[in-house]
């Protein structure tokens, strides 16, 4: 299946979950942008980093089967798979985001701003009863299982 032939399923997991792959390069990239300010900025932008991260393997299960980690990481990372507790990851990450405006104004907003808009995704696929559906291409539904 390809990537328009799963944008042209209207699940919203899968557009949620390509806005999270977007999330990952945004909030990778605004993290160490906003690493080098003077003030409390900077707990906000190492947040945002540390989610980057975490997304990296909650989107693209591939991974977990690929990198070395935890069985504690793995436990942690097994929680996310439906669309609610994906939605809830999202939220606090947003809400994390959101919390740097307190600070002071600053790039983080726009990965506030994308962050929240993968947690409407997942929830409006909840509300709509619509299964968790992993996208192909990153690594879901088969994929992860060729390499075992």
């Amino acid at each position: 299946m390809t990537i328009a032939e799963e944008f042209a399923t209207r699940n919203f997991s899968i557009y949620a979950q390509w806005t999270g792959v977007l999330a990952i390069f945004l909030c990778f990239a605004l993290g160490i942008a906003n690493l080098f300010h003077i003030s409390l900025l900077i707990l906000f932008s190492a947040l945002c980093l540390a989610s980057s991260f975490i997304i990296v393997f909650i989107e693209i299960p591939l991974l977990l089967r690929i990198c070395p980690t935890s069985s504690n990481f793995d436990a942690f990372m097994r929680r996310f798979t439906t669309n609610y507790m994906r939605a809830a990851i999202y939220a606090v990450m947003a809400v994390v985001q959101w919390l740097s405006i307190i600070v002071g104004a600053s790039s983080l907003i726009a990965a506030a701003v994308l962050l929240s808009l993968v947690a409407i995704f997942y929830t409006l696929a909840g509300v709509k009863g619509q299964g968790f559906v992993g996208s192909k291409t990153l690594g879901g539904q088969g994929v992860a299982q060729m390499i075992i």
